[in-house]
């Protein structure tokens, strides 16, 4: 069920436009409920916000992928949306894309019910199931971190 729907959020004066897309992480044997967020400020023509999630929902259901409901809240895009403007996106640049990665922002960013995945854009990335597996076990209650 793809959810395609622009939705809007403000920002002071600034208005960002998001979109969220649900995908399919593949896991060790197994498969998480993945989401695609994508935000701008500027325009169409402006510089894009990517981000992929990956749900923390574990144990995961039967059929996982299909039936975990975990999408993200307004709340959870603004936290995106702060923690990429402190690490470098430029909303009124024309053009590219500015991703917030596992690789470079895991460490200091997360959300209550979402870490952040790069399986979606490579597959030698770690393992989400180990991943959410090692939140659960933390208790699946992290607090947001910050790191600006």
């Amino acid at each position: 069920m793809a959810r395609n729907r622009l939705r809007t959020l403000r920002r002071g004066d600034q208005v960002i436009t998001w979109t969220a897309r649900i995908r399919h992480v593949p896991g060790s044997g197994d498969c998480h409920r993945g989401i695609r967020v994508r935000a701008w400020a500027a325009g169409k023509n402006s510089q894009a916000l990517e981000v992929d999630l990956l749900s923390t929902n574990w144990p995961a259901p039967p059929g996982a992928c299909a039936t975990d409901g975990a999408y993200p809240t307004s709340g959870d895009v603004r936290a995106i949306v702060d923690h990429a403007l402190a690490h470098g996106w430029e909303p009124g640049q024309r053009g590219g894309t500015f991703r917030l990665t596992e690789a470079e922002h895991a460490t200091t960013f997360e959300l209550t019910t979402f870490l952040l995945t790069d399986r979606l854009v490579d597959p030698g990335a770690p393992d989400p199931t180990a991943r959410v597996v090692e939140r659960s076990a933390l208790g699946g209650d992290a607090q947001r971190l910050t790191g600006a």
